[in-house]
């Protein structure tokens, strides 16, 4: 396994247990389920489940394409160096982000320049696979 399928596929661990504070949280909140059985409005929530909803979908906003390019890169035989820093890169800053945010430490500027950060990992291993 190359060191780009490694970070990935530790990013896709990370994404598919994001959602477990915001659900502890919903659980563990009082607040009254709707009458027509939907979700409640996670703004409803008290802030930390709020701030675990949205770090999830964060996360889930940025996943695809990082997932997407470190698989082309794989499988077009461009994984090397540069696109391993920037997979490890990305996983860091996506859990960094996590605990930033459902933490509740201050937002600004961390958290765009962290998403920022993330795109640039994507974007520099986009051009590995297209320079190559």
């Amino acid at each position: 396994m190359t060191a780009d399928l490694f970070w990935l596929t530790l990013t896709a661990l990370l994404s598919a247990t994001l959602w477990l504070p915001y659900i502890v949280g919903v659980n563990m909140a009082n607040v009254p389920m709707p009458a027509d059985n939907r979700p409640t409005d996670p703004a409803r929530m008290p802030a930390w489940v709020h701030r675990a909803w949205r770090a999830h979908l964060n996360l889930l906003e940025q996943f695809l394409p990082f997932a997407v390019v470190v698989l082309v890169s794989h499988v077009t035989g461009v994984s090397n160096g540069v696109t391993a820093v920037a997979a490890a890169s990305f996983f860091a800053l996506r859990l960094a982000h996590a605990i930033w945010m459902i933490g509740g430490f201050p937002v600004l500027p961390v958290r765009p320049m962290v998403f920022t950060a993330g795109w640039v990992a994507i974007l520099v291993i986009g051009w590995q696979v297209l320079a190559a």
